[in-house]
């Protein structure tokens, strides 16, 4: 049922989009075009943005917004990466204030689509929940824990205790995706494994990222690969050629 509201399109924002379609992407943002979307909220972060409270489905994608000080950018997430990433106008961040109540805005808003999707979706099947309300609870959850908000236990509902242990479990994910020592792994073996854990684990394209690699020798790597909660082990070339993909035991 939240996927289903996920593909609603606005047509109101859609209509305005079209007026910065010449907008430019920022130099400083250029290198992340491109990028997938769950490891690259952490390097946002880390070149200062902000995740705004807004963000709209268009078409097959969607827009979220994003802010630096008094600087405002559009990010198009498509297939679990950056389409696209423009300058926009102070107003579509709401403003540039640095106050804490911004922050505290900023820390669960932006939600990762794909992640929360791909958790909200597995955590249905397995409990038969189809509420509407447990789904925007859920999502509440899963914000709050990604982005390191405390937990709410004034206003806690069943929903919202398990998207917080997802978002949680996200968090931790991306920290040690993020790390220099993943990082460092090719990319054609991070690109491939991340694929093929997705396929593996029937997730949408995006929701696998690396958190542990070994260099195994002779041109190979083994990369821990983590999509929610789930772990499998991936063998692979340095060229991206994927030797064999198991369950984490």
């Amino acid at each position: 049922m939240f996927a289903r509201r996920l593909a609603a399109t606005s047509l109101a924002f859609a209509v305005g989009l079209a007026s910065t379609a010449s907008a430019q992407t920022p130099p400083r943002l250029s290198d992340m075009v491109g990028a997938r979307a769950g490891q690259a909220e952490g390097e946002l972060q880390r070149r200062g943005y902000q995740a705004t409270d807004r963000s709209e489905v268009i078409g097959d994608g969607r827009m979220t917004y994003w802010r630096r000080g008094d600087e405002c950018v559009s990010i198009m997430t498509r297939d679990g990466r950056y389409d696209s990433i423009n300058q926009a106008g102070r107003s579509e961040c709401g403003g540039g204030s640095n106050s804490s109540s911004d922050g505290a805005a900023a820390a669960v808003a932006g939600v990762a689509l794909i992640g929360l999707v791909a958790a909200l979706a597995s955590h249905n099947r397995r409990h038969g929940e189809t509420d509407r309300d447990h789904d925007r609870e859920y999502e509440r959850g899963y914000q709050a824990a990604l982005y390191g908000a405390d937990y709410d236990d004034r206003h806690e509902t069943p929903g919202y205790h398990d998207g917080y242990l997802a978002g949680e479990a996200e968090a931790s994910n991306r920290r040690h995706s993020n790390s220099r020592w993943v990082r460092g792994a090719p990319d054609a073996a991070q690109e491939a494994c991340s694929r093929r854990a997705d396929e593996f684990q029937n997730r949408p394209y995006g929701s696998s990222v690396p958190i542990s690699v070994r260099d195994a020798g002779g041109g190979e790597f083994e990369l821990t690969m983590a999509t929610g909660t789930y772990r499998s082990i991936c063998r692979v070339t340095v060229s991206g050629n994927v030797r064999a993909m198991d369950p984490y035991y």
